[in-house]
């Protein structure tokens, strides 16, 4: 990576506004666009002084010239300049280059940053961040699988807070407000079980592209909605929640809850359980995280009682669903294997997402992944992202493989 000089001074940070600084990597996806959205309805609560993202510099535009944010950052180099020329008479700071996230995540200007990037590009500015003092509103749950160790343990040296966006760990760590972690007895992680709930998986072998993205609750990014189509996005939450929570793999549970209402559970020692329960809209827990610790009015929908709503829940067959089971697999054996699942499983799903491999032959990559890689017991920074190429190395070859056998 080359080596750029950024100058010392980015942000003019003021320290009396009363607005919450707050620095959005990953603002054109899902997670990021639903952030701005509460942003834009909280104007007088935050100030938005960075935001980055990989390739869609139309809507980053849109976004600089809205927000007029000091900084913005386009992962792809090639559109740095293109982009200048469109901000040139707009105060904002335009850099070209993923290598800019670890650096400017790093200077004062920000309160909060919002992490809403895919995969384990996330990783590396979330420690930046922490080590620098920052909060981190996480939605990148990747980082949390492949470093949730490394992240949390920053946080506690550094007195900082992550506060977890995804639904699910919003919930418990609602729940958990005013609890001592010691007192968890179990969590239990809800499913919606996703557009497949009751196939088994010989009924998956031709299930298409949109069948997959179909999902019945929730309007999420693509590759999330294939994850919680094979429920390995349970298996990654259940990995990121011993983290957040400080858990054992055995205190977590995972149960299908169809109407999406209850996001998730604790039971503590004395045999209480406590819920979160809130309409299936992501600007719900994102407002909560841009506000935290307050929690302020929000104009976002809310269960209608007045009918009549009945909430059922199931076992989750975990035999029926492999890429669940291997996560799952994967968070018991620790160290860097859950980093090695995660590379797997995003190599896999943008393969079938570009057609080209079945829907069934996501696990089979997964599978195949852990078998071949090495373990390492108590990874460094270093050695979970060197895991993370050789991981997608050999997921690379099995696509091949199964791309030579289908012509």
């Amino acid at each position: 990576m080359v080596s750029r000089l950024i100058p010392p001074i980015i942000f003019r940070f003021n320290s009396m506004s009363s607005s919450k600084q707050i620095a959005i990597i990953g603002s054109t996806g899902s997670v990021g666009k639903q952030a701005l959205d509460v942003v834009r309805a909280n104007r007088d609560r935050f100030r938005v002084n960075l935001l980055s993202a990989h390739n869609n510099a139309d809507l980053l535009l849109q976004q600089a010239i809205e927000f007029k944010p000091q900084a913005i950052i386009i992962g792809n180099e090639s559109k740095t300049n293109c982009l200048k020329k469109k901000l040139s008479n707009v105060p904002v700071r335009v850099f070209g280059g993923m290598d800019y996230l670890d650096r400017l995540t790093s200077i004062a200007g920000f309160d909060l940053l919002v992490n809403a990037l895919t995969g384990i590009s996330g990783l590396r500015p979330s420690l930046h961040a922490i080590r620098h003092g920052k909060n981190i509103a996480m939605a990148n749950k990747e980082s949390m699988v492949a470093g949730g160790e490394l992240i949390m343990d920053a946080a506690r040296y550094h007195n900082t807070t992550v506060i977890p966006v995804d639904s699910e760990h919003s919930a418990i760590f609602q729940c958990l407000r005013g609890e001592s972690l010691k007192a968890i007895k179990s969590i239990f992680l809800t499913a919606s079980g996703g557009p497949f709930w009751g196939k088994k998986q010989e009924e998956l072998n031709h299930v298409t592209v949109e069948e997959a993205l179909n999902h019945p609750n929730w309007v999420m990014g693509d590759k999330i909605s294939i994850d919680s189509a094979t429920l390995a996005n349970k298996g990654l939450e259940a990995i990121a929640a011993q983290w957040y929570f400080d858990v054992k793999p055995e205190q977590i549970n995972i149960i299908q809850h169809p109407q999406s209402i209850i996001h998730s559970m604790v039971q503590f020692a004395d045999g209480s359980l406590k819920a979160q329960m809130a309409a299936p809209d992501m600007r719900i827990p994102i407002h909560y995280a841009l506000h935290y610790p307050e929690r302020q009015p929000a104009e976002t929908p809310v269960p209608d009682f007045s009918g009549g709503i009945s909430l059922s829940f199931e076992d989750v067959d975990i035999n029926n669903y492999p890429d669940l089971m291997l996560a799952l697999d994967a968070m018991k054996a620790g160290g860097n294997i859950p980093a090695a699942y995660n590379a797997a499983n995003e190599t896999a799903v943008n393969a079938f997402l570009n057609n080209k491999i079945s829907f069934t032959q996501i696990s089979e990559i997964g599978k195949n992944v852990l078998k071949k890689i090495t373990m390492i017991a108590n990874p460094s920074l270093r050695q979970i992202l060197e895991t993370d190429i050789a991981s997608r190395v050999i997921a690379d070859d099995c696509i091949k493989t199964i791309q030579g056998f289908n012509r």
